[in-house]
């Protein structure tokens, strides 16, 4: 078998009551995975954490008695940030870290991911071995194997004290106002004390999760709440996350929205400032033009990967580099964390921020984002695209004319029969024409 059915680029992930987000599916998953596990250690340990979703009571119950009737043993944490469960899994010396989570999507849906007992996203080759073990009829562990399964105490203060970890120790946050939105999810008890613990005050937005309002116009995903409660309490920054609390946002006082290509930036300038060698970043297809540009005229190169966090880290890993990210603001900083953290991104950008003495604009300075018109155009099923004479003459037409001052991406979705056409250029109305006249050679 060499075609996954149910892990996706981040996971298993859908709708809660349809396959395979139920109950019964999770309890074999559960078991098929301890199966992996006891080939490699003869009592394994998984941690499980989760955001504050209600489904999540009902998937984690499932998932422990999965993993027990394998005779693996089970730590609970509770709601934890997905980089928390990472974090936790690597300092408990666990053999997996397991995630109930479906991240920046609404309530009704959810989902699992897991980390290696190093606090890394686990390789293709891995959940292939779980898919084939699904298939496998159960072996149940006798009375004397099965699982047992234990609250782990204070999972959240240690890793609020991890996150301060990542922080200067010669700086702090005193005299800073930020408002921290935790989007109803996991972080909604973390978040504000690692900021408050650093010395800023906190006003604090989205932290008050009902199981129902997870992402609900609060948000990473949803930035206009907390542009609007950063201007009405005045504040210096606010900081957003998403529900699983692994991207990131931040605004400052004017109401400016900083994505995750210019946070990237800023944190590559900042380890330059420090005397550090940067020697590259990587971002994705998506990530602007005008950061790359940015970034090579600083002397560090710049690599893209396919979209997704989990392809920036593997380009990371493969080159040795430590610094990745995308614009949705999932940011990587692998000399702090393994895995994408939106509460230590944000510290690494407030770091940069006292460590420089100068505002967030600032820091950005000469770096203006190019527009970028995005079009979907619908094709028919199965259409090979790619050898579309009319598209590729469109497309070198069009890249002659930016001459090297933007840029041409025409990707496939991976979910529907869309060609997704994006141009990037100085001038907004340039990548617009140049998109329209793409994607109209896409019929």
């Amino acid at each position: 078998m060499s075609q996954r059915r149910y892990f996706g680029t981040d996971g298993i992930r859908g709708t809660v009551g349809q396959s395979p987000i139920t109950p019964d599916f999770m309890l074999r998953l559960g078991h098929a995975v301890g199966r992996v596990l006891r080939r490699d250690a003869k009592r394994p340990a998984v941690l499980i954490g989760k955001d504050t979703r209600i489904s999540g009571y009902m998937i984690e119950s499932a998932l422990e008695a999965g993993f027990a009737s394998a005779g693996v043993d089970v730590l609970l944490s509770g709601p934890l940030p997905t980089p928390g469960v990472a974090y936790l899994t690597r300092a408990l010396r666990l053999d997996l870290g397991v995630v109930i989570s479906a991240s920046h999507n609404p309530f009704n849906d959810n989902g699992i991911k897991f980390f290696s007992a190093s606090g890394e996203k686990l390789p293709d080759a891995w959940e292939l071995a779980v898919e084939a073990a699904l298939d496998e009829a159960p072996a149940w562990a006798d009375s004397t194997s099965i699982g047992k399964a234990r609250r782990v105490d204070d999972a959240s203060g240690r890793y609020v004290e991890f996150c301060k970890s990542s922080f200067a120790g010669d700086l702090s946050l005193k005299g800073m106002k930020l408002v921290v939105d935790a989007a109803h999810g996991a972080a909604y008890h973390v978040a504000p004390d690692v900021f408050h613990e650093l010395g800023a005050e906190v006003v604090k937005i989205g932290c008050a999760p009902d199981g129902l309002n997870i992402n609900a116009g609060v948000g990473a995903t949803a930035p206009q709440a907390l542009v609007q409660a950063v201007a009405a309490h005045r504040a210096d920054y606010g900081i957003a996350l998403d529900g699983d609390a692994d991207r990131l946002q931040i605004v400052d006082a004017a109401g400016r929205l900083y994505n995750g290509d210019e946070l990237l930036y800023v944190m590559v300038a900042d380890r330059l400032l420090r005397g550090e060698e940067v020697p590259g970043a990587v971002g994705t297809l998506m990530t602007n033009m005008a950061v790359e540009l940015a970034l090579r005229a600083r002397g560090v190169p710049f690599v893209r990967a396919k979209v997704g966090d989990r392809y920036v880290l593997e380009e990371l890993n493969a080159r040795g580099w430590v610094l990745g990210g995308e614009g949705s603001g999932h940011l990587l900083a692998l000399d702090k964390h393994t895995t994408g953290d939106g509460i230590v991104s944000a510290l690494q950008v407030l770091e940069a921020v006292r460590r420089s003495g100068k505002p967030l604009a600032a820091l950005l300075d000469g770096v203006e984002l190019f527009p970028q018109t995005l079009i979907n155009v619908r094709i028919a099923p199965g259409k090979d695209w790619r050898t579309s004479q009319p598209l590729a003459e469109a497309q070198s037409a069009v890249e002659r004319e930016l001459d090297g001052r933007g840029r041409v991406l025409i990707r496939a979705s991976g979910t529907e029969p869309v060609l997704r056409v994006m141009v990037e250029a100085r001038d907004a109305a340039q990548a617009r024409r140049a998109a329209e006249r793409i994607a109209a050679a896409c019929g």
